[in-house]
Order: C-alpha cells, then structure tokens, then sequence
C-alpha cells in the first residue's frame, strides 16, 4: 500500500475512534476508569462497529499503561474466563452427536473456539492493533516458562499471527544506504547474528555493490521490518566470516560474483516466535538475484551452529568419549588453542567429527535435528554442504560452537526434493565431504597427537590454566 494511502486510512480510523467515544460517552482518557476485563467484555458484547473501534482503542491504551503485576493478571483472566462458551459447547457436541451433519460440524467447531481469539480479532480494529497485540505475545511469552497454564492463550496467539502474517500479506523490500534512518537504525538493533558496530559498519554491509539486504514488512507495521537477510556476492564459496565483514575488505564488481552467500537472517519481533516466513524470504531474495545479477551460480549460507558447544558439553562421559575422545574437551578447554597451529591443527580434525554427528545424528525431542539453524535450513530445503573449522572465532563464535560455522547450500533444482525428504522422513542431505567426518571410528591415533601437545594433568601450566578460567 503507498505511504499516503496509508496515512490516509489510519486518519480515517483515528477519526471514527474519536467519534465513537462520543457515541459511547467515553471522555478522553475515560478508558482508564475502567478495568481491562470490563472493557474486553463490552468489546466481546458489542455489535456497531463504532463503538467496536472505540473500545478496541480504549482496551489497547489501558494494556499499554498497565504494569508487569497487571499484565500477569490480564494473562491469566484470558486462560481462565475467556476460553470456549462451556454450555454452547456442550449443546454443540450433543447436536454433533445426536447427528453428524456438516451444519452441526459448523456449529461445533464455533463453540469450541475461545473467546478470547474474537477478543484479538476485534482489538486489531484498532489503530495499531496488530502491533500491539505482537508486543502483547512477546510479553506473554516471557510468561510461559513459569505458568505454563497460559499455553492455551499462546496457542491462540500463534493460530492467528500464522493467518495474519501469511505470506500473501507480506511486502519484501531491499534495504539499502538510502533507506529511511529509522529502519536503518532498527537493522543495526535486530541484527541478531553478528553484531553491527554502528552506522560506518551498517554502510558497509549495505552500500558496496557487492553487499545486499531484503527485508518483510507486513501493511499494518509498515516501519517494522520482520525478518530481514544481509546477503554478500562473493568468488567461491566463504569459510569465513571475519573477512566477509571485515571493514577494510575490497569490494568486487557485481559481474566478477559467481556466489550469493547469505550470511545473517534476522527475526525482528518476538511476539512472532513460531511464524515462520524466513524461508519465503530466502526463495524469493533467490530469484530477485537472479534477475539482478545473472552470473550468479552459487546459493549458499554461512551459518552459525548456535547450539554445538553446549551438546558438546553434555557429551563429556564414558558414552561420549567412545566417538570423542577426552583429549578433544581437555584442547578445547585451552585458553587461545585456536591460535597455536600445531594444536588447532591436531584439533580440527576431532572438532569436524564432532560437529558431523552433532548436525547428522543429534535430535531433538521431536525427531528433528537439535540445532534451530539447521532446522531452519534444511526444513527450507538446503543441503548441509560443508563443515568450516575456526569460521567464526570471534569471542561469541567461540563460546557457542568453538568456532565452528556451515555452509548450506541452496540448489534451485534440489530445493523442493531435500525439502520433500526432510519434511516426511527427517533426511538431512549432506554432501559426500561432511558424512565422511563421520568414519573416523578410531580416532586413537589423533587424540594421542593431539594428548602429546596438551600439558600433563597435574602440572603447573595446566593447574594455572585451570585457575584462568
């Protein structure tokens, strides 16, 4: 929608909130004489549309004013009073019961939807509503670790947001040095993968012409992007990230690229958790490339592999050191190994097979692969295409994966297959290089290398090694 469109219809709304005050002898600020629950009942109870607006605004206000206690209260009187009308439903499942028809079908299955999901409904008349209700379930969902009771509501939230958002809704834009400040200062705040060191740093990520960056937006939060992917044209395929971002790098032509690598994707708003729209971002970012830039061969990611180290971890045991040996957790535990070239040598090897069966063979509770950026990927249709020892040995590189990074690759003709295998079977495709990490079963010989550069258990450099950390 045009920004003066726009405009002009949250002008129109604004307008007839004011109006419908009047109608319903609301003064100003008259909305926070009332409680919460009371206004949510007289939205539920009302039938002009009007007044409907003019309580959705007042119900949005008093949820904006209220405190961390009263929210928890507002939460909690949604799971409590405000689910499925009990003896409606009853009613329903008896007519369903006494005669499966489709009508009775119907019947049923409006009575069994809370009331709290037309409450949203009719709160996002509001101006602002969606945005509202977006931070509403960000707050919820800070909630849910402590009351799980309050799953329902969530439950609600994420059924309708999957239906708001659809894709079908969604406006992609490229980001570029030229955008509005305010958006470019909320890609600088959402960058959720590697941090950007302020605007000369953000200039550099999106004005060279061999740097990119396309974001979502949604028309009711037009100056929000919701997902956003920095992507780099590059020569070959990346190990690295340091020098794809490095701030004195050379930028190449755009013609000289032959790979597009997507190295950050970024979900803005946490009351989205669940909403996935990344992969439609990425399919698309795929083919506006291809117009642009034809001589792009290549499609591919560097990722991080956010939750490596703490498997790792958890890996330490008699169990675990039957595949990884007890001299791979001893090198890891060195302070600066990663420096040294004879021990991070002696360590890479050990460091790939692990990272092999953490991507290939460790699960998560529901069968999927544990790691969310792979899951990401593949579930997309990706291919795990390589292993990149000391890709990111940045301090936060190195606390969560000992500096391990991927490479998933994006094969336009492969896509829609491995995306088939994964979703019905949980294949993970993988090139031929990364599943041979996993036939080292005697990785012996390594670790004694690798034991013979460690110092001695017990000794002063190891005891004031240990005292470092």
């Amino acid at each position: 929608m045009p920004e003066r469109q726009r405009d002009v219809l949250s002008e129109l709304l604004q307008a007839v909130a004011e109006r419908s005050r009047k109608l319903l002898r609301l003064p100003f600020g008259g909305e926070q004489e009332l409680s919460a629950e009371a206004l949510a009942e007289a939205l539920l109870s009302t039938r002009g549309e009007a007044s409907g607006v003019a309580l959705a605004r007042a119900l949005l206000q008093r949820w904006n004013a209220m405190g961390e206690e009263e929210r928890r209260a507002w939460f909690h009187h949604l799971a409590r009073e405000l689910g499925p009308e009990r003896d409606e439903l009853e009613s329903a499942v008896a007519a369903w019961v006494a005669e499966p028809s489709p009508a009775h079908a119907g019947r049923l299955h409006r009575a069994a939807e809370p009331r709290r999901q037309e409450l949203f409904r009719r709160m996002n008349l509001a101006p602002g509503g969606t945005a509202t209700l977006v931070r509403m379930r960000a707050a919820l969902l800070a909630e849910l670790a402590g009351a799980p009771e309050l799953a329902p509501v969530d439950a609600d939230f994420e059924r309708l947001f999957a239906s708001w958002f659809n894709r079908g809704f969604l406006v992609m834009k490229r980001i570029d040095w030229s955008s509005p400040a305010d958006i470019l200062e909320k890609i600088i705040r959402y960058e959720a993968v590697h941090e950007i060191h302020g605007w000369a740093d953000l200039k550099g990520r999106l004005q060279p012409a061999d740097r990119r960056c396309f974001a979502f937006f949604h028309p009711q939060i037009p100056e929000e992007p919701l997902v956003f992917v920095e992507v780099a044209l590059t020569r070959g395929m990346p190990a690295k990230i340091a020098p794809l971002i490095a701030a004195d790098r050379q930028p190449i032509a755009e013609e000289e690229a032959d790979t597009a690598v997507f190295y950050s994707i970024s979900n803005t708003q946490d009351g989205l958790r669940g909403v996935s729209f990344g992969n439609f971002l990425i399919k698309q970012v795929v083919e506006e490339l291809l117009r642009e830039v034809p001589g792009l061969r290549h499609f591919v990611t560097l990722s991080p592999v956010p939750g490596f180290a703490a498997w790792l971890e958890r890996q330490r045991g008699e169990d675990g050191e039957r595949r990884l040996p007890p001299e791979l957790f001893a090198a890891l535990a060195e302070p600066g190994w990663h420096e040294r070239p004879e021990q991070r040598d002696a360590v890479q090897p050990l460091l790939e097979r692990a990272a092999a069966i953490y991507l290939l063979e460790a699960k998560a509770r529901n069968g999927k692969p544990a790691d969310p950026v792979a899951r990401f990927h593949l579930n997309n249709g990706a291919a795990l295409e390589r292993i990149d020892f000391c890709g990111d040995v940045s301090e936060k590189g190195l606390r969560q994966s000992h500096g391990v990074m991927v490479n998933y690759l994006y094969d336009p003709a492969a896509i829609e297959r491995n995306h088939e295998a994964y979703a019905h079977s949980g294949d993970v495709t993988a090139s031929a290089q990364v599943r041979r990490m996993l036939a080292l079963e005697e990785p012996g010989s390594l670790s004694r290398g690798l034991q013979a550069l460690l110092p001695p258990r017990g000794s002063k450099a190891g005891a004031k090694k240990g005292a470092a950390r």
